[in-house]
């Protein structure tokens, strides 16, 4: 061994799961006691992929269990793409590939492009974990990003350090997240260190965590992290669409926010085997028996397998056999399912599994940690209550800011949309005339025929913005029957005979950056809806495009359609 690694140590900084408030992992860093290792790392590729192995090597002395975060150069990769010295340490202490992260840092600058990508390529194949490391504060392009698509997105400290009362910062951080989920992947922040971050980054959507608030990096891991009791401006990670109760139930979170760390044996594991290992760590509830590729074969329960061997005979009968014999099968859910589908799979089967761990794994099966019911039930419990609040107390439908927020993501998506804007014609003539009460229920007639629309409609969102105005969001192919649902039928209040006036525009892909300028482009078109007589009004137009199209009604005083498109 080099005489450097002598004056070499490593330290252990948590990655906290903000959803669930556990530890997800362990980040190695190395902490040299004299000399300047690291920089001289960053110039020897050799010397980069030796810290790493080392690394590991360190993390297996304080015998954890927790899949590892290690650090390696760009430049290391491209020009090591094996990184020989980390797939040897992996091996010799019996780790596996899949639990542990490669977080790639820069500088990127000058490093062979299609090395890099190769390289992460190839670990990938293996079954390592990809992290980009420092993102926010470096020279890594956006491109080379969306080519790497990482497993995680670690965002540099620098970012979080005024993140509390940095706007530009929080819609920074609110912007990765939403490419991340277009990725597949992961979004941490690191540098934590008051509860005010904390609660932006949450806000900001960040799944993972660092810093000195929960954990400073130690010798040895920390067996508990500080976490913020929650209270107000510190509520969980919003997360999909709050759908309204007449429509389709909402996406849900990902499973992959309330990954937990999976206690791994192999098939052949005795038994006995089974019980040390969860005596000796209490904190894990049960052990997947896997096959040489890590695929989950079969699941043992920690309370029914150590009932099993608490009996008269027990362990007798089964110490020294297979543990194969006290196992069931294992449930698994794919890592891009959402803790909606991870409750069907707890539901389907026997009651007395119903609260077992549901193992996630990649698409190629192999185990990527495990999900506990109660963090899915308490998570989807308050992303209820929170949607409760979001919904408009007279439609039970939610307001602008959820349709925004799924604008923004088809937009992301590069995804065609129609953005229609509804709303009562002279609606505070008809409250004066028939009365508040007459008025309320004309809108919640409204807003219910709206939902039924929706319901049938998988891709259609509706809100209720407030008063009588309505937002509509559908793909262009399904405006028709939102047209027929709330033009095509008699209105009244009060026994007065009331009318409706619809804008629409439909905006392809590319033509708007956001929600705001697609707002912006249908502001014009109601007030053309507005200034044309009939049963009910419609026009429909497209950013950029001059003038618009009338569906339904007349210009005033004259029989013909106004403002047609050329």
């Amino acid at each position: 061994m080099p005489a450097w690694t002598d004056q070499l140590r490593f330290a252990f900084q948590p990655v906290v799961n903000l959803s669930t408030g556990s530890v997800a992992a362990l980040e190695i860093l190395a902490r040299p006691e004299r000399g300047d290792v690291l920089t001289a790392a960053r110039r020897s590729a050799d010397l980069d992929a030796e810290l790493a192995g080392l690394a590991v090597r360190s993390a297996a002395r304080q015998e954890t269990l927790l899949p590892l975060h290690v650090n390696v150069f760009a430049a290391t990769l491209a020009e090591l793409p094996g990184l020989t010295a980390l797939r040897k340490a992996v091996h010799d202490v019996g780790r596996r590939p899949w639990e542990i992260t490669i977080d790639v840092g820069g500088p990127f600058t000058h490093v062979p492009r299609r090395a890099l990508l190769e390289a992460v390529a190839g670990l990938r194949q293996d079954g390592y974990r990809i992290g980009a490391d420092g993102v926010g504060d470096g020279d890594l392009p956006l491109r080379l990003l969306g080519d790497l698509a990482p497993d995680l997105v670690k965002l540099d400290a620098s970012l979080c350090a005024e993140l509390d009362g940095d706007r530009g910062g929080r819609a920074a951080v609110a912007a990765m997240r939403q490419l991340c989920e277009v990725l597949g992947s992961v979004l941490a922040v690191e540098g934590v260190e008051t509860e005010r971050q904390y609660a932006a980054v949450r806000a900001a959507g960040a799944q993972l965590a660092q810093g000195f608030l929960f954990a400073p990096p130690a010798r040895r891991p920390a067996a508990d992290v500080y976490l913020p009791e929650p209270r107000d401006g510190y509520g969980p990670v919003a997360t999909g669409y709050a759908a309204s109760a007449a429509a389709q139930p909402p996406a849900g979170p990902p499973v992959t926010q309330f990954l937990q760390p999976a206690a791994l044996l192999p098939m052949s594991a005795s038994a006995g085997a089974v019980r040390s290992h969860l005596t000796g760590f209490p904190g894990v509830s049960g052990v997947l028996l896997v096959d040489p590729d890590g695929v989950p074969v079969r699941a043992i329960d920690r309370d029914r397998f150590l009932l099993s061997l608490s009996g008269r005979y027990g362990h007798a009968l089964y110490a020294d056999r297979p543990a194969l014999r006290l196992a069931d099968r294992p449930r698994t859910v794919g890592a891009d399912a959402t803790a909606w589908e991870v409750l069907d799979v707890a539901a389907d089967g026997d009651r007395d599994r119903a609260g077992d761990d549901v193992a996630v794994v990649d698409d190629q099966g192999r185990c990527m940690g495990v999900v506990h019911l109660a963090d899915i039930l308490r998570a989807l419990a308050e992303s209820r209550v929170e949607e409760a609040a979001r919904l408009n107390p007279l439609t039970r439908l939610p307001g602008s800011d959820a349709v925004n927020a799924e604008v923004d993501r088809r937009i992301a998506d590069g995804r065609a949309f129609a953005l229609s804007w509804l709303d009562v014609d002279r609606f505070k003539q008809v409250n004066d005339g028939a009365g508040f009460a007459a008025g309320d229920a004309l809108i919640r007639a409204v807003g219910q025929a709206l939902a039924r629309t929706a319901a049938e409609l998988p891709s259609a969102r509706v809100g209720h913005i407030g008063g009588d105005d309505f937002l509509v969001l559908a793909a262009p192919d399904d405006l028709e029957p939102f047209a027929a649902a709330v033009l095509d039928v008699p209105w009244s209040a009060g026994g007065l005979p009331v009318t409706l006036s619809l804008a629409t525009v439909v905006c392809a892909p590319g033509s708007v950056t956001g929600h705001a300028q697609s707002a912006a482009a249908l502001a014009p078109l109601k007030k053309a809806a507005k200034s044309l007589t009939g049963v009910g009004s419609w026009v429909l137009g497209r950013p950029g495009a001059p003038g618009h199209e009338v569906r339904r009604g007349r210009r005033r005083g004259d029989g013909t359609p106004a403002h047609p498109v050329p």
